[in-house]
């Protein structure tokens, strides 16, 4: 990969090491090839990236096996990024790890994150984060899933859907609300160990990149009190400070997935004859190259100025929208011209460019689609247009 971005002044020394390490660790363990069974290669992925150390970096604490004492975006994203590079799988079974304890790295006590922390970190356990519904995505507020108090436990009744590592995960951060409560005043995290009673996979859900993904029902799910995370319902708060942490290395996946598709069709360009001569002598070719490498640089400086700002300790609500807002729209540009750079030869199933013009598209809707992105930033600048 090309690291010639790393020279600006977002970085510190360990991030530069970082990209080159893991680069060097991609190229000789992560193939793209196609993955015949999504569910075991991500299981392999969380244990080998678990084995060699590259998972310490998405929790907090070093106590528990972190690398630093509270996430740190940056290194977050430069992972993401260079594992989305290398191959969508790798990069999904990082982030989700990350993502699915997040809340307990952000809000658990210290026996929850003892108890699951360490096992994340080494790839023992797989983490899950559950919070969309069949009818409450991007409106949380919509949420219908339930857990209702009793004695010691509490009582988990609804569905989740959507729920990336659903059939695999060892464990789910489930949000659920009190009964009768109003909005996303009332809601809850829980953590729910694969094994309890009451939790059903009652879904396979099958998609354009395929990876692990279902729909979850709880019946009568019986959770001790004691794996609630943080205070009684603020299960909401900690679902956006967990989201605001991993938004930006959304965006960060979408910079590797453009960065991979410009190296393959800047290679092919320089290669392909027609017309008695290359492909890149063509002034339309050109053009496009221009405007894709445009494109990519502009998205990595959205990316890690909004890294930098939270690492910083600022609030980066509207940092973090454009960043995702704008890598995702513009590397879903940049892979559709690479594709078409390869002619019938790009849309071959198994094909790089193929593969990637597949990954990408999910980007743009996870995490807040890029419509409710766009939301975010004008109600920002609206509040402090400054």
């Amino acid at each position: 990969m090309n690291d010639s971005f790393l020279n600006i002044p977002f970085f510190e020394g360990h991030h530069r090491q970082l990209f080159h390490d893991l680069d060097t660790w991609s190229s000789k363990n992560i193939t793209s090839s196609t993955h015949d069974d999504v569910d075991a290669t991500c299981q392999n992925l969380v244990h080998l990236l678990g084995k060699d150390g590259w998972l310490k970096s998405t929790i907090s604490g070093k106590q528990f096996g972190g690398t630093f004492d509270t996430i740190d975006t940056r290194t977050i994203c430069l992972s993401r990024e260079i594992l989305a590079y290398h191959d969508g799988l790798a990069d999904f079974s990082f982030a989700m790890q990350g993502l699915g304890s997040g809340a307990i790295s952000i809000a658990g006590s210290p026996s929850q994150q003892s108890g699951y922390l360490p096992d994340v970190v080494s790839g023992k356990k797989i983490a899950a984060f559950a919070l969309s519904e069949p009818h409450a995505g991007s409106d949380v507020a919509a949420m219908k899933c339930q857990a209702t108090e009793k004695e010691e436990y509490a009582i988990i009744d609804g569905e989740k859907t959507w729920i990336s590592n659903g059939g695999i995960a060892n464990f789910y951060v489930v949000f659920a609300r009190e009964p009768n409560s109003i909005g996303t005043k009332g809601i809850s995290a829980w953590i729910v160990d694969s094994n309890t009673s009451g939790l059903e996979i009652t879904e396979r859900i099958h998609v354009i990149a395929p990876h692990p993904l279902a729909r979850l029902k709880f019946n009568q799910c019986k959770v001790p009190l004691s794996q609630r995370i943080g205070v009684a319902g603020e299960g909401f708060k900690i679902a956006m400070r967990t989201l605001d942490v991993f938004r930006t290395s959304v965006a960060a996946a979408a910079l590797g997935f453009a960065k991979r598709a410009f190296d393959e069709a800047l290679a092919h360009a320089k290669q392909r004859h027609m017309f008695g001569q290359h492909l890149a002598d063509f002034q339309i070719t050109q053009a496009k190259l221009a405007n894709m490498a445009t494109s990519i640089d502009s998205a990595a400086l959205l990316i890690y100025r909004a890294a930098w700002l939270r690492d910083q300790g600022k609030t980066i609500t509207k940092e973090a929208a454009m960043a995702k807002l704008t890598a995702t729209e513009e590397a879903q540009l940049v892979i559709d011209q690479a594709l078409q750079m390869f002619g019938g030869q790009g849309v071959v199933s198994g094909h790089v460019v193929e593969k990637l013009y597949r990954d990408i598209r999910a980007l743009r809707i996870y995490e807040g689609a890029s419509e409710v992105q766009q939301l975010i930033i004008a109600r920002e600048l609206l509040k402090n247009p400054t």
